[in-house]
C-alpha cells in the first residue's frame, strides 16, 4: 500500500471514530451550558460555520448566526427554526468596524452578553495550484483584523462564569510556524513569533503589513513568505500567534472571569472555499470547535488543534 493509500485509510479511520464519538451524548456533570448559554457563530450562513451553528443548537445553545449578506444568512436561519432550533440571525461583516460595534452594541442589548464566540468568517481566492495575490488585502483583512476586531469588541460581552467563557478561532494548518513545507523563510522573523517574550500584537501586525506592501511593489515572491496559499496562509498564520497572544493576557484574569481561546483547522473540507475539492464533509469539519467551544472542565487555551479527541 502507496503513502496516499495509508494516508487515506488514517482519513477515513479517523471520520468513523469522530462520527462515533458525536453519537455519544455529553453526560449531565459534563454539560455546563444551558439554553441560556449564547454563541455566536461568524460567517455562519454556509459550509463549516453552517455546522458549527446547527451542532451548538442541536446541543441546546441558544446560537447568533451571522453572515456579511442578510438574505442569505435569514435563509440560514429558517433553515435551522424549521428544525426546531434555537437559532437568530444578525448582518455582521467582520471587515467593517462599524459593523462589529452596531453587533456588539445589538447583542448586549437583547441578551446581555455571550458565553461562546465562534471566529468561522474568512476569504480564499486561490484553489489547486494558484498562488495570487490579487486579493491579499481582502484576506489578510477579512481572516486576520476581522477575526482580532471582533475577539477585542466582545471580550466585554463574554458573560462572567465558573466555567469560563470560550473563544474558537477556525484556523488552519498552512498557517502553522512550524510546518515543514509551507512556512516563514526568514528565520529571525520565525524565531520572534514562535517567541512568547517577543511576540506581540504589532509584531504580528507588522509582518502582515509588510507582507502587503511587498504584494504593492511586486517584491513578495522574495519575501520568504509561504509558497502554498500564500496570502490566506500568512492570513491564517497571524490568527493562529494571535491566539497564543491573547491567551497569555487571558490567564490573567480571576476566576469567574477566565476567557479560554483556541484555534482549530477542520481539515480540507468540502465547501466552496476548496472550490468543493476537500475529501471531509462540513458536519466532520465542524467538530473540532464545537468540541473546543463545549469542552468541560477548560483548561487549555492557546493551542492549535488539527482535530478533535472527544
Amino acid at each position: 500500500m502507496g503513502k496516499k493509500e495509508k494516508a487515506k485509510e488514517r482519513r477515513e479511520k479517523r471520520r468513523q471514530e469522530i462520527s462515533l464519538l458525536r453519537t455519544i451524548p455529553y453526560s449531565d456533570h459534563q454539560r455546563w451550558w444551558t439554553s441560556d448559554t449564547v454563541a455566536v457563530v461568524t460567517g455562519a450562513n454556509r459550509g463549516i460555520g453552517f455546522e458549527i451553528a446547527r451542532q451548538l443548537a442541536l446541543h441546546g445553545l441558544t446560537v447568533i448566526l451571522t453572515a456579511r449578506e442578510t438574505s442569505v444568512g435569514e435563509e440560514a436561519v429558517k433553515v435551522l427554526q424549521e428544525r426546531g432550533l434555537t437559532v437568530v440571525f444578525h448582518q455582521l461583516d467582520v471587515v467593517d468596524p462599524s459593523s462589529i460595534e452596531a453587533f456588539a452594541k445589538w447583542t448586549k442589548e437583547i441578551y446581555g452578553g455571550i458565553n461562546i464566540l465562534v471566529n468561522n468568517a474568512g476569504v480564499n481566492f486561490n484553489f489547486g495550484s494558484d498562488n495570487s495575490v490579487e486579493f491579499a488585502e481582502k484576506v489578510i483583512a477579512t481572516n486576520y483584523f476581522g477575526t482580532k476586531n471582533m475577539i477585542k469588541d466582545m471580550i466585554p460581552l463574554m458573560r462572567p462564569s465558573a466555567s469560563g467563557a470560550r473563544i474558537v478561532n477556525v484556523s488552519s494548518r498552512l498557517g502553522r510556524l512550524n510546518g515543514r513545507r509551507n512556512r516563514i523563510g526568514n528565520i529571525d522573523l520565525r524565531k520572534k513569533l514562535e517567541d512568547d517574550e517577543s511576540l506581540s500584537e504589532e509584531l504580528i501586525d507588522q509582518t502582515m503589513n509588510t507582507f502587503l506592501e511587498q504584494v504593492k511593489d511586486g517584491s513578495w515572491r522574495d519575501g520568504g513568505w509561504p509558497q502554498v496559499f500564500t496570502d490566506y496562509s500568512l492570513s491564517k498564520l497571524a490568527v493562529n500567534t494571535y491566539t497564543r497572544l491573547i491567551a497569555r493576557k487571558f490567564s490573567e484574569r480571576p476566576e469567574g472571569q477566565k476567557i479560554y481561546i483556541n484555534c482549530c483547522c477542520p481539515g480540507w473540507v468540502k465547501t466552496a472555499m476548496t472550490d468543493w475539492a476537500g475529501h471531509t464533509s462540513p458536519e466532520e469539519g465542524a467538530d473540532t470547535a464545537v468540541w473546543l467551544a463545549l469542552l468541560p472542565d477548560q483548561l487549555i487555551s492557546g493551542r492549535f488543534f488539527g482535530e478533535s479527541v472527544r
